[in-house]
Parts: structure tokens; C-alpha cells; sequence
């Protein structure tokens, strides 16, 4: 018997032959495709992966800009104790530089030339103490020199805020007490203010060494009390007393803080000082 394929099957084994190469030749084309389309989303990828690396960088150049304040780029002489914004925080001992860890931040704007700033110490005075003393407060005082146009040519505001300074930088424990004995004593708006000397004497009443209340003259932070001035203008803080909890600026509009007990109220409404022992 003849092993030679007829001429039909040899023309199917062509067609089949055919086919396959074409089956073949399509499978080659569908991985080259594949290929090519792989390295287009891997470089797709890449490129849209810089670009988010690229707009975080960005975003955070722009963050870190954002968080640079006047006081940043100051380079005079600036208290201990004092942040880049001027502020000067007391925790649970009322020392200048002291937190208490976890408790929300009050930060007040004070001038004490600012009648309405002593009204405010004197309603608020004993509240904030007993909130600070329990460790559910920290209170940030930034000293202001709004009103030196309003102490007949002596600068009382920017003096006093001087005082202050030096004080929270070289005798920390006392801060808030020559705060309190400076409001306790603050003049009219309008006069010459205390001297320096008067403000010595203050501050050796609560505690302060003599040698540091008599550097009080020296001036040694009127330029910071300036500058810090004008950063908390530039954060739209335009009169005193101005409050603010934990950075959301508490209107006076809907917190009469100057009555006696209405911000320690609002306080409580807040959930700061929930934690009092009885």
C-alpha cells in the first residue's frame, strides 16, 4: 500500500500548516502587544508616580513656607521659653516654657495698657489658675505693644511686654505671677504707665531676683515684642484681649470672656476642665 498522501490530504495538512502559522504568527503579535502595552503603563506609572512625589514635595515646601513666621527670620534677641510666634506658655505651675501633656491650648493677646485686657485678667484671673493648677489647661500669652501710642511717648506697652519677656527667660516660675501683679497694678490708658523701676518692684514682690528685675531698663526684648506684635497682626489678630482655643479664635461676640465665670462656662461646655478631681 502507497504511504504517499493524496493530494486532498496534502492540501488540508497546507491549509492546517497555514493555519497554525497564523495562530502562531497572532500569538506573537498579542505578546508583542502585550509587551508594548506593558511598558507603556509601566512608564505611565513612573511618570504619574514623580509627579506625585513631585506635588507632595511641593506641597510640603509650600506647608513648611506656610508654618514660617516673622519671628523665624528674626535675628535679635529672643526670649527663652517663647515659641515662633510669640507666645509664651504656662502649664500647671504657671512657669514660663511648662506644658501640661494632652491639655488644650488657650492662647490670649494681651497688651497691658488695655483696659479691656485687665478686665479680662480680673474676671478670668482665678478660673484659668484653678484649670491650669488641675492640669487641663495650658494658656499661651502673647504680649502685644498695640497701645505704646497711648502712654504719652513712653512706650509703656512695648516696656511691659519687655518685662514680661525677661522675666519668662530668666525667671520662669514666676511668669504668670508678675503677669497677674502687673494687671494687678496697670495703669490708666492714656498715662505714662509704671516705670521700670515700678515694674521692678512688682516683680520683686512675686519672687524675682533683683539682678534680673533691674534689666527690665536694658530693653533687652523691645524689638521681639515688636515683631511678635506684627506676626499675631499678620494672623489677624487685630485688637486685645484676643482669645483662642487651641488655635480657633473664641469670638467675644458669643463668649462674653470678660464677665466673670462666662469663659470658664464656655470652657466646660468645651470639655476642658471635665476632669477635675472633686
Amino acid at each position: 500500500m502507497s504511504t504517499q498522501n493524496s493530494p486532498k490530504q496534502a492540501a488540508k495538512q497546507t491549509k492546517d500548516a497555514r493555519r497554525e502559522a497564523a495562530r502562531a504568527q497572532a500569538e506573537k503579535l498579542r505578546k508583542q502587544q502585550d509587551a508594548r502595552e506593558k511598558r507603556s503603563r509601566n512608564i505611565l506609572l513612573g511618570v504619574l508616580g514623580a509627579i506625585v512625589v513631585l506635588v507632595i514635595g511641593v506641597g510640603f515646601v509650600i506647608y513648611q513656607q506656610s508654618q514660617r513666621t516673622l519671628l523665624d527670620a528674626f535675628e535679635g534677641t529672643t526670649p527663652a521659653n517663647s515659641d515662633n510666634r510669640g507666645g509664651i506658655v504656662a502649664g500647671a505651675e504657671g512657669a514660663a516654657g511648662t506644658t501640661t501633656e494632652g491639655a488644650p491650648v488657650l492662647q490670649v493677646y494681651i497688651d497691658f495698657m488695655c483696659p479691656y485686657c485687665g478686665d479680662f485678667e480680673a474676671a478670668n484671673k482665678g478660673d484659668l489658675e484653678e484649670l491650669r493648677a488641675a492640669g487641663d489647661l495650658n494658656v499661651t500669652y502673647h504680649l502685644m505693644s498695640n497701645l505704646d501710642r497711648a502712654s504719652n511717648g513712653t512706650q509703656f506697652s512695648t516696656r511691659s511686654a519687655n518685662a514680661a519677656a525677661t522675666v519668662a527667660s530668666e525667671s520662669p516660675e514666676h511668669f504668670v505671677a508678675f503677669v497677674e501683679g502687673v494687671f494687678d497694678n496697670q495703669p490708666s490708658e492714656g498715662s505714662e504707665g509704671l516705670s521700670d523701676a515700678q515694674m521692678a518692684e512688682i516683680a520683686v514682690g512675686v519672687g524675682v531676683p533683683q539682678e534680673v528685675a533691674d534689666s527690665f531698663s536694658a530693653g533687652t526684648y523691645n524689638e521681639w515684642v515688636g515683631v511678635a506684635t506684627r506676626q499675631a497682626q499678620r494672623e489677624g489678630v487685630r485688637g486685645t484681649p484676643t482669645v483662642k482655643l487651641d488655635g480657633e479664635t473664641v469670638s467675644g461676640n458669643e463668649v462674653a470672656y470678660n464677665q466673670p465665670g462666662a469663659l470658664a462656662t464656655w470652657l466646660a461646655e468645651e470639655g476642658v476642665g471635665e476632669g477635675v478631681s472633686e
